[in-house]
């Protein structure tokens, strides 16, 4: 039997998959453990994704999670849950890569293009051929985004838009960026595809310059994008997105993979330190027989397990079609506050040898850092939360005259 030390699964969750899910997380962690951990040092201190990695992702065969057809896999919630947990117990930064690629990028055009659509990227883009972004947060309007200045006007046979978008993954390098822009016309959202040109620049008036200076999820850039007059065929706005509805299907169909990315630098966090206070003698022992340390890791463990409890049945509850947006608030919330405290525990728990990179968990740290603020920080799911018990919202303050 596998020690906990190696796999920490205390509830034995993992012995209930299927053999085909164990299968693909096994898949999974060897990708992660062969191809991303000798490289992602160094590619996190240079800023920039390893490129190395992206021919022995594609062979997978994981990318598109859940779209099934094209080239993907058509995986349940709980598949597509354990992939994300278990990128992001090797590295957040290839997690986020892909996700916003797999998840984001296409499930847009799955979601909202119509065929021709989906026949015309979503192939290539399955097989990591073409890369893809989703443009949505902007400098102004980040949790609510549904107020997005972005502008589109139509012009002929064409649209004309305008604005600016901000912290966008793989924005500044992607073959096929999904666009949410406002319509001028009747105010509605409306779902844009922009391309690169055959020489591989992009079409005038989508300017795209890489955020630096971050200090987690260093090894997939974001990026500043200003948009000013960028013209665009009828042909690549997404057919089926009429209004913020379509961004809220795609958000939907996502929900939970920041939470599973949680469980996974959990995972990784309390694996590292377990292991660290075995090895690691001080005053002639391992720092392992010590009481406090011992304690340190049995709480450790115990939130890894919270997680990995309350993500299994959020994969159940969304495979029954009745997880509701309040109860992903709250996994999202618990998920990100545990991770991050099992992370910052174990990077204390190595002294010094924790800063270091060779050692992995400053990376897993600053990402948690990271995840904690993506698709929503966790004040804003305890507002979700909080609505849903009391029936008031918080989420605006009222102005006493």
């Amino acid at each position: 039997m596998t020690s906990v030390v190696d796999h920490p699964d205390y509830f034995l969750l993992d012995t209930d998959l299927s053999d085909e899910d164990r299968a693909l997380r096994d898949r999974v962690r060897f990708f992660g453990q062969a191809h991303v951990l000798p490289v992602i040092n160094e590619a996190w201190e240079r800023g920039d994704l390893p490129e190395s990695v992206l021919e022995p992702l594609a062979s997978l065969g994981i990318t598109g999670t859940y779209i099934d057809g094209y080239g993907c896999p058509g995986l349940s919630r709980q598949a597509a849950g354990l992939v994300a947990r278990e990128m992001g117990r090797i590295d957040g930064s290839i997690n986020t890569f892909f996700g916003v690629h797999s998840n984001l990028g296409m499930g847009s055009i799955y979601l909202l293009g119509n065929e021709e659509q989906r026949q015309r990227w979503l192939p290539e883009m399955a097989d990591l051929r073409k890369i893809g972004a989703f443009a949505l947060t902007e400098p102004n309007h980040g949790s609510d985004s549904v107020s997005l200045e972005t502008s589109a006007r139509r012009d002929g046979d064409g649209w004309i838009l305008n604005g600016h978008k901000r912290w966008i993954g793989n924005g500044h390098a992607g073959d096929v960026i999904v666009l949410f822009a406002r319509d001028e016309a009747d105010g509605e959202v409306k779902a844009f595809v922009v391309e690169k040109n055959d020489d591989g620049s992009y079409p005038d008036g989508y300017r795209p310059e890489v955020i630096r200076g971050k200090i987690g999820k260093r090894s997939i850039n974001q990026a500043d994008i200003v948009i000013e007059n960028l013209r665009l065929s009828e042909e690549n706005r997404l057919e089926h997105c009429e209004s913020f509805a379509g961004v809220n299907r795609v958000l939907k169909a996502t929900r939970g993979g920041a939470s599973w990315e949680a469980v996974g630098h959990g995972m990784a966090g309390f694996e590292l330190a377990a292991q660290y206070a075995l090895e690691r003698e001080q005053f002639g022992a391992p720092i392992a027989s010590y009481q406090l340390v011992q304690e340190k890791l049995a709480t450790m463990l115990a939130d890894v397990t919270q997680m990995q409890l309350l993500c299994s049945r959020m994969a159940e509850l969304q495979e029954r079609d009745e997880l509701t947006t309040p109860m992903a608030s709250m996994v999202k919330m618990v998920t990100s506050r545990k991770a991050l405290a099992v992370c910052r525990e174990a990077r204390d728990m190595m002294g010094g040898n924790g800063m270091l990179l060779e050692n992995h968990v400053a990376r897993h740290l600053t990402d948690m850092e990271v995840v904690s603020t993506y698709e929503g920080t966790d004040s804003m799911q305890a507002l979700i939360v909080g609505r849903d018990i009391t029936g008031i919202s918080a989420f605006t303050r009222s102005v006493r005259r």
